[in-house]
């Protein structure tokens, strides 16, 4: 089936020679077409350009998209969407004051979820979830990850995990899952880390590997969490069944966390609320992407990801949503871009660039989507009649997607 879509007012993030990302002073080009036109054949891109160069074709069929732009659909890197109810009594609390650990170390957080998630049928949590994968693709989201790490048991993990492969089935979007079993040690394993780590690495990693039902493996390197020696191991682990790791590191402190991924080859560094100049330094010409979660710190009231500093010093940057329940309770793609424009002082370019090309590079997809280009997949955000797409960040209380398209075809 062959889709054209003609007088597109500009057509967002072009290229015709593909690239697997962006990184400093390159984050800030956009290339776009003005008055253009793209051809999608069943669920590819197959041609695009200037409305002068259209092809004369009697397409199965065309939608004029006067006034109107047109973007690669958002790529969100890092969520947490699999879960149980929610932790507004929590969000209340640390309006009186709490902060996270001491939310956490009340019972609160993760293990508030984990609760509530091992508590429910496989049925359940999927019903849930769902809805807010719907929402997510309403909102322009065209490929997303989403972690495990609220089961925090054997059955609990693979239950998660089953849910996600069951949702990557039943939905065009598409969709990585990643293991996080090291989200938070459970009370019973409170002081024996190691036989915790040895229960994700002996018992759940084999179990996940015969299913097929993990891409990658994570854990939460923090203070108070998992120690770098800890997450190293569990990254070892991971590379055994042919995980490649993205890690939860430097959200409130920096333990040295980021050259241990760096090490181990890890896809992403994810969070980077707290970034030292060694950090920087070590991330620098490496695969690694950083990824900025900023609409959890503005839930949270905690520091932004240093883009400017990041960006300056030629580091490449990805930005995701951490839809979670916890401290990021959406999945708003274009909240967390206009987010990162107002809060981090990134351009729109540089906004789109990690939002689509390299929160594609940082889930391992950017040979699939991420951009405009000849062979990728037709992922596409239409807007409505817009000025610019400066527009995007800046009305950021308004729905500016008129239609969403996912594998060439419209979502209803």
């Amino acid at each position: 089936m062959q889709t054209l879509i003609i007088n597109i007012k500009e057509l967002l993030q072009v290229r015709e020679t593909p690239i697997a990302k962006v990184s400093g002073s390159e984050m800030a080009i956009l290339p776009t077409i003005k008055n253009a036109f793209l051809l999608i054949e069943n669920d590819l891109i197959v041609a695009f350009g200037p409305m002068e160069d259209c092809p004369k074709i009697n397409a199965d069929k065309t939608i004029d998209a006067a006034g109107k732009m047109i973007l690669p659909s958002w790529c969100d890197s890092h969520t947490h969407i699999v879960y149980v109810g929610n932790r507004e009594q929590e969000f209340v609390d640390r309006i009186n004051g709490l902060t996270y650990e001491e939310i956490a170390n009340r019972g609160g957080g993760i293990l508030n979820s984990a609760k509530k998630l091992n508590e429910a049928s496989e049925e359940e949590i999927y019903n849930q979830s769902k809805k807010r994968l719907e929402e997510v693709i309403q909102q322009g989201t065209g490929a997303v990850e989403i972690k495990s790490g609220y089961g925090l048991t054997v059955d609990g993990e693979l239950k998660m995990l089953r849910v996600i492969k069951k949702l990557a089935a039943d939905y065009p979007i598409t969709i990585k899952a990643t293991f996080l079993g090291a989200h938070a040690f459970p009370l019973v394993y409170k002081e024996n880390h190691v036989g915790y780590i040895d229960l994700l690495i002996t018992e759940i990693l084999p179990k996940i590997a015969e299913e097929k039902l993990a891409d990658y493996i994570d854990a939460f390197c923090e203070t108070g969490y998992f120690s770098v020696a800890e997450t190293e191991r569990i990254m070892e682990a991971g590379k055994q069944y042919g995980l490649r790791s993205k890690i939860h590191v430097n959200q409130f402190t920096a333990i040295n966390g980021i050259a241990a991924c760096v090490k181990h080859n890890a896809l992403s560094v994810d969070h980077l609320e707290i970034v030292t100049d060694e950090d920087i330094e070590v991330l620098k010409n490496t695969e690694t992407m950083p990824v900025a979660l900023p609409s959890c710190s503005y839930f949270i009231s905690i520091p932004y990801t240093p883009a400017r500093k990041m960006i300056t010093a030629g580091l490449p940057l990805a930005l995701a949503s951490d839809f979670n329940p916890g401290t990021s309770p959406s999945g708003n793609m274009n909240f967390v871009v206009a987010t990162a424009c107002i809060k981090m002082k990134m351009t729109p370019e540089e906004a789109i660039n990690a939002a689509t090309i390299n929160g594609a590079y940082a889930m391992g997809i950017s040979e699939t989507h991420g951009s405009i280009t000849i062979g990728k997949k037709a992922n596409l955000i239409i807007t409505k009649p817009l000025n610019s797409f400066y527009e995007l960040p800046y009305s950021f209380g308004t729905d500016l997607i008129e239609q969403v398209m996912l594998n060439g075809k419209l979502v209803s």
